[in-house]
């Protein structure tokens, strides 16, 4: 039995994102993961907006974040456990919210000289006349292209343009999502993604290799049984591999992250591994990727949180004077 085993653990989950439902069946599987491990102090926390000053009350010895999107992936809640000085698990404020947002990302990762595709950012206020900036785009992007709201989750408010005609409607359903709009070149090859826990030593998880029956990895491919397959490891080459997991780890450490995150990728068929993309808060449902690449080497799903949560007690996060 470690020393963490009578510690007051909470897990925080549902939250106010369009997230919110595969957060709360995240949250139910860490609960009962921790139960089963021993972990009796254990209890599970819907978060909401009346409610957060709960957890500052109720003073937990750590909070396991279960949350996905807004509100609980992008710094939010981790402000509130730092300004409270209650440990947590994942990264922390900034890495959490420069990784929800994904032009931030793309520009630290841009600037850190880590492939990702060729991208460009509107504002809605800039566009005035959609047809004059779907012009723009395919002058700067050219087709095919990706257009997605950069703060949302589960690719939700994600559309991929192949046809000039497609542009303005697909720019107008993004920006339902918020006001910003990430355009990229539409990177064409193998959907991998590689789990990484760790918080300076890091342990590499298996390459997943991610199919689709529809048109791409959406939200309804991601929930719903026998619309996607995850194949580990990964079918690609030695070499591939190898640069997939430096340039993971060198992401990982840019980013600040801690504890664990996924990052994700497509292995462009010229360019090679390129990033789309890091989760600082993965899903931990029975269908996410993260359980999957642990049991495939015999780390079962209450292993893996219990992981999870030491790491999240062993991060450094000053949280005291």
């Amino acid at each position: 039995m470690n020393n963490y085993k009578e510690k007051k653990i909470m897990v925080v989950c549902g939250g106010f994102s369009s997230e919110r439902e595969i957060s709360l069946r995240s949250g139910n599987a860490v609960y009962n993961a921790l139960l089963k491990k021993g972990y009796a102090n254990t209890m599970l926390f819907d978060l909401n907006r009346e409610n957060a000053g709960q957890i500052i009350e109720i003073r937990p010895d750590i909070v396991f974040i279960a949350l996905h999107g807004k509100g609980g992936e992008d710094g939010c809640i981790q402000g509130l456990l730092e300004l409270a000085g209650i440990p947590y698990t994942g990264p922390g404020v900034g890495a959490s919210a420069v990784c929800m947002n994904k032009i931030f990302t793309k520009q630290v990762l841009n600037d850190a000289g880590l492939p990702t595709a060729i991208f460009f950012v509107l504002r809605k206020e800039e566009c005035k006349d959609y047809e004059e900036k779907s012009r723009f785009l395919i002058d700067k992007i050219g087709l095919p292209m990706v257009l997605k709201s950069p703060c949302q989750g589960s690719s939700i408010g994600v559309v991929i343009v192949k046809d000039a005609n497609e542009i303005v409607s697909a720019m107008q359903e993004v920006f339902k999502y918020g006001d910003h709009l990430l355009a990229e070149q539409f990177v064409d090859g193998t959907e991998i993604t590689l789990p990484i826990m760790g918080n300076k030593e890091l342990s590499v998880l298996p390459v997943i290799e991610i199919t689709s029956e529809r048109d791409f990895y959406d939200y309804t491919s991601k929930y719903t049984p026998g619309l996607c397959h995850h194949i580990i490891p990964a079918c690609i080459d030695a070499k591939t591999e190898k640069q997939v997991i430096e340039i993971g780890k060198e992401a990982y450490h840019i980013l600040n992250c801690c504890g664990l995150a996924r990052i994700d990728f497509i292995v462009d068929k010229v360019h090679g591994p390129m990033i789309i993309e890091v989760n600082t808060s993965p899903g931990m449902t029975d269908m996410s990727l993260f359980p999957d690449a642990a049991r495939f080497v015999g780390i079962s799903y209450e292993e893996l949180v219990e992981k999870i949560l030491i790491y999240g007690f062993d991060t450094r996060r000053d949280l005291t004077d």
